[in-house]
């Protein structure tokens, strides 16, 4: 039986997720259900994406009793208030990053889910992508060695734009797209780094356009990022271990090609059949894949990424990468 989805929002993310879910089986997946703040917008989202039902508010997206689980687009200033919204409706959720705008939403949200015993899942949709698997096992077969050195970068020259201007609209660079090379960082590691250094220029609306931060973690291991709003980057990343490196040329956050010791290794993605708003964004195909599998399997607690060391799948060969049972991440908390 298919994964039925309902979408929240009509924006121009929740447009590439419905594209991405059409590179799916449609027995496995189907968005039957949107809403958004404005009916027109709901139903014209509808009419494009081929949806049976539109909703003009979240509330009825809520109330809906056909829908397995909700995919929130939302900008996150409001994935607070939309998450408990459909957390405490019973509905299963995977919530665009960044999951809220402070720590105590996010602790707000974990103790939603957590009492009504409903899956919960970050939209960090790097970390499903075949080029990304690969990259763990990589680390955790030791081909490169121990790791010591993670540099990335992430900038885009987008300003003046308000969503990523003003703190009411969750801009700045860190939130907006800083955590993708943070959060690679911690997942080559597999920690939370030991010390944080951060320095950079902050606009007069007080949140940041560019930034280089520096860590630290166990036994001397280090990473350094950037990320910027204002700046085009080269957005590549390189991971250094003892006995090699791994490259990822561009687009360090959903990328086609990594480089490993020098050889090439290639992750082609789907063709959308519909224009795209970001670069590869048919890539959150994966990322459906995972929430499908992990509701399947009962998972509904809010969930941890594994590290691969700690993973008894990773490591083993991964031939289809949409679907095989054994290229999960996700695990009960």
């Amino acid at each position: 039986m298919a994964t039925r989805w309902g979408i929240c929002s009509a924006g121009k993310i929740s447009h590439d997720f419905m594209v991405a879910m059409k590179t799916l089986p449609p027995e496995d997946h189907q968005a039957v259900a949107v809403a958004a703040r404005r009916l027109d917008d709901a139903k014209q989202f509808a009419k494009t994406h081929g949806i049976p039902r539109a909703y003009g508010t979240y509330e009825e997206l809520a109330k809906d009793p056909n829908i397995d689980v909700i995919y929130i687009g939302t900008i996150p200033t409001t994935h607070l208030s939309s998450c408990l919204l459909f957390l405490n409706a019973k509905k299963p959720v995977l919530c665009e990053k960044s999951l809220a705008m402070t720590t105590k939403e996010v602790k707000e949200i974990l103790a939603c889910a957590k009492k009504n015993n409903v899956f919960l899942m970050e939209a960090i949709w790097s970390r499903f992508y075949p080029a990304y698997r690969e990259i763990r096992k990589v680390v955790a077969q030791g081909e490169i060695g121990e790791v010591r050195l993670v540099r990335s970068e992430f900038g885009l020259s987008v300003l003046p734009l308000p969503k990523l201007e003003l703190k009411e609209l969750g801009g700045g660079a860190l939130l907006y797209i800083g955590l993708y090379p943070l959060q690679f960082s911690m997942m080559i590691y597999g920690e939370r780094p030991q010390s944080i250094q951060t320095m950079g220029k902050v606009l007069p609306t007080g949140v940041d356009e560019t930034l280089v931060t520096n860590m630290k973690f166990s036994k001397d291991r280090l990473a350094v990022f950037t990320s910027s709003t204002g700046l085009k980057l080269a957005n590549d990343a390189l991971v250094v271990g003892t006995k090699g490196s791994i490259r990822i040329p561009s687009h360090m956050w959903c990328p086609e090609t990594i480089v490993v010791n020098g050889e090439e290794r290639n992750f082609p993605l789907p063709k959308p059949d519909l224009p795209l708003n970001f670069v590869h964004s048919t890539g959150l195909r994966y990322e459906a894949e995972e929430v499908r599998q992990c509701l399947l399997k009962g998972l509904y607690k809010p969930l941890r990424l594994r590290h691969p060391r700690k993973n008894p799948h990773m490591g083993k060969e991964n031939s289809h990468p949409v679907g095989n049972e054994n290229s999960h991440t996700c695990q009960p908390s």
